[in-house]
């Protein structure tokens, strides 16, 4: 955890609170999170406290698990919130309490307009739910919001007649390069099959790194290169992908849909 967030947990909350929460830096000026600069913390080293200073960090909490020790897992969430906004009463910014409503109509203007903000969408639970820990449980429910785009297939994993995921790009404004922003989720045998049949391995010079930086994946839990295959820009296809988009890169793997075509000039 962010030493900036560790000071404020200490001085906020007693020994033996557990909260659950998702650590954010929030860019102020473009309103919305910056994914990218948590990662960056990781690789900062000794410029750590600059880094930190130069983005803060903020820990917004969803739930509080055990409070001074006292487990609150088998309470309802209702009860568990209650005491979660005790906890935070004098807080600093730092530690945010997730917004929660129970009125629909909020919730829905939530779900519509704060997607700029870098809100991937809504969780449902029920006030009654108790806490499972290590699973959602019945009681809960996550809706993202989810569009679909079109992205060129620049390289895989596996082999080429039998790939397992898809690395995509897009053209770049000026229409002169390839940008990587996204790797599929592992495709079905019927996608691997088809795209198997009309992926060519490139032969020329390729607008990626081999193997592809780490950062680029942006994984938290692997910080080792991404070795693939290249292959020549030739396939288009059409993604599932979320709100979740930082500096030109979807920051989750996306679902492979269909073939749609061939690149075209702009």
């Amino acid at each position: 955890m962010p030493v900036d967030v560790v000071a404020a947990v200490r001085e906020s909350l007693p020994p033996g609170t557990v909260v659950d929460g998702e650590l954010v830096v929030f860019d102020t000026e473009v309103g919305s999170t910056m994914f990218p600069a948590l990662l960056g913390r990781i690789t900062a080293g000794r410029h750590l406290a600059r880094e930190a200073a130069a983005r803060p960090a903020n820990l917004v909490l969803f739930d509080v698990l055990a409070d001074a020790g006292d487990d609150l897992t088998g309470l309802p969430l209702r009860e568990r919130r209650a005491r979660l906004e005790h906890l935070l009463t004098d807080a600093p910014p730092t530690l945010a309490l997730c917004p929660q409503t129970s009125d629909v109509e909020l919730a829905r203007t939530w779900f519509d307009e704060l997607g700029v903000t870098g809100a991937e969408g809504l969780v449902v639970k029920d006030l009654a739910g108790v806490y499972r820990v290590g699973g959602r449980g019945p009681s809960w429910w996550k809706y993202k919001r989810r569009v679909t785009v079109e992205a060129i297939v620049g390289g895989i994993t596996g082999a080429i007649e039998d790939p397992r995921t898809l690395l995509l790009g897009r053209i770049d404004g000026r229409g002169r390069r390839l940008r990587y922003i996204a790797r599929t989720v592992p495709l079905a045998l019927s996608q691997r099959q088809e795209i198997g049949r009309l992926l060519t391995a490139a032969t020329g010079v390729h607008p990626w790194p081999q193997p592809l930086p780490a950062a680029w994946i942006g994984r938290l839990d692997r910080r080792e290169p991404q070795p693939y295959v290249q292959v020549e820009p030739l396939l288009v296809a059409e993604i599932v992908v979320d709100q979740a988009y930082d500096r030109g890169r979807f920051r989750h793997p996306v679902r492979h849909l269909r073939l749609t075509g061939r690149p075209r000039p702009r």
